[in-house]
């Protein structure tokens, strides 16, 4: 899952990528409006983490701005106004949560979690097509099929970020471009086999079934019931 941090504090902002990042999320990092509305326009992201108190255009004119052009990624704010007016204005412009800072790092990677299974239709933690099943609060993956044993196992951050990916468009063929987007954020070299490392190895964990190649298209986990 990609996520777009905007923050223009830089000591906040290094804390947030390193904690973002160890728990797996690919994330990019800008630290003004007007960055922010270029990112938004060039990349796509399944989550925005939005300051208020920003240089050269302000958080509430770039969510407003950014609802009014039909953009719908899930915004959370994070911002020192603790205000009840400033909180009413951040929700009804667009915002899907509120945090105040400052805040601990686990009540906000809670919170993406949440407004994420509010994204997804879904109320439940898991996420699963019948047979995978992924655990995002502790990054447990297990796969149960009627002709092969269970497997379970821990992923590492790039095991769980792909599978992520895969089972949030759980019957879709994915690229290796669309993997790398949600794999990696800017700045992080990719090389050139490195989600067939990353496919090979969940399927080590977890069964050469849990994921299906598309010879020549992408990769895919199937939509069961």
């Amino acid at each position: 899952m990609r996520i777009l941090l905007v923050e223009d504090d830089a000591m906040i902002a290094d804390a947030l990528l390193v904690a973002l990042r160890d728990a797996s999320y690919a994330v990019d990092h800008v630290m003004d409006g007007q960055l922010a509305h270029a990112a938004l326009r060039s990349e796509t992201y399944q989550m925005i983490l939005l300051d208020l108190g920003l240089p050269l255009q302000d958080g509430l004119t770039l969510l407003k701005n950014w609802r009014a052009n039909s953009g719908e990624t899930p915004v959370i704010i994070m911002t020192a106004r603790d205000d009840v007016q400033s909180r009413i204005q951040g929700l009804d412009l667009g915002a899907d949560d509120y945090v105040v800072k400052p805040f601990e790092v686990p009540e906000l990677l809670a919170r993406i979690r949440a407004v994420t299974r509010r994204q997804s239709g879904s109320a439940q933690p898991l996420l699963s097509n019948g047979k995978l099943t992924l655990n995002p609060a502790n990054h447990e993956a297990s796969y149960r099929d009627a002709t092969d044993p269970p497997q379970t196992a821990r992923l590492s951050g790039r095991e769980y970020a792909l599978l992520h990916a895969l089972l949030s468009r759980k019957g879709t063929i994915l690229s290796r471009s669309d993997l790398e987007t949600s794999v990696y954020g800017w700045g992080e070299e990719v090389e050139s086999n490195a989600i067939e490392f990353v496919i090979h190895n969940v399927r080590k964990k977890l069964g050469p079934k849990s994921i299906t190649n598309v010879r020549g298209v992408g990769w895919m986990v199937e939509k069961h019931a």
